[in-house]
């Protein structure tokens, strides 16, 4: 396991009465930091904060409309449907100058989930960063991910993140976030990269149906000797 994060972060779950986003949610608040969930009702998100903290064992987790939590907050997690997201993206940009965004987001397209789409700049966290600009720094992670296993705090969740983004010491917080949160990260380059993993949860969608697995996820196998110095 890679080490934790060294200190408590104020962190926005954009998303967060999802189910991915509420997994995300008490994890990290049971790691010990502080949650805020962002939604379009600011009432539901403090209704569905109340809940996760009684399912996590927690006080630390509040809620809060989507612009107010993502202004609030050091670091922001977007976990909306593809759908969602550029829409949200604009509501919440003015929130988001200067800090790590953290783009859960996957372009699956209804009906056709098991087939991988890609969006014209390559990935959805390759146009969130381009949509941004440079003054956000843009990490992709935990696409990979079952939701109903992140939401299991009894679950010890089996397979690994993906982390993809420009800036170096950003992914290398989000793969302590990560660790926090039960899961190994890794480095997978720049946030052109990302197109793997948001192509790869079709494959595990397929994966899943296919084969009637409940949650098929992604490890990375091999021993680590000494790491590169490329960003």
């Amino acid at each position: 396991m890679t080490r934790p994060t060294e200190r408590r972060l104020k962190i926005a779950v954009i998303g967060g009465t999802g189910d991915l986003g509420r997994g995300l949610a008490m994890r990290w608040a049971r790691a010990g930091h502080d949650i805020t969930i962002g939604s379009r009702d600011g009432a539901r998100a403090a209704e569905v904060a109340n809940r996760l903290n009684a399912l996590a064992d927690t006080t630390t987790i509040g809620g809060m409309a989507n612009t107010d939590a993502a202004g609030a907050a050091e670091l922001v997690a977007l976990t909306v449907p593809y759908a969602s997201h550029g829409a949200m993206l604009d509501d919440i940009a003015p929130h988001l100058q200067g800090k790590i965004l953290i783009d859960v987001t996957v372009p699956l397209v209804p009906p056709k989930v098991r087939t991988v789409i890609l969006p014209p700049e390559g990935s959805a966290a390759k146009a969130a960063q381009e949509r941004l600009g440079d003054g956000v720094k843009v990490v992709s992670a935990f696409q990979n991910i079952a939701a109903a296993h992140l939401s299991d705090l009894d679950h010890a969740i089996d397979c690994d993140v993906l982390v993809c983004g420009n800036d170096k010491a950003a992914r290398e917080l989000v793969i302590a976030l990560a660790s926090d949160a039960g899961m190994k990260g890794w480095h997978a380059g720049r946030i052109a990269n990302s197109a793997v993993a948001e192509a790869m949860t079709s494959a595990l969608i397929f994966i899943n149906g296919h084969y009637k697995i409940n949650g098929a996820g992604v490890r990375i196998t091999g021993s680590v000797g000494e790491a590169e110095t490329a960003d």
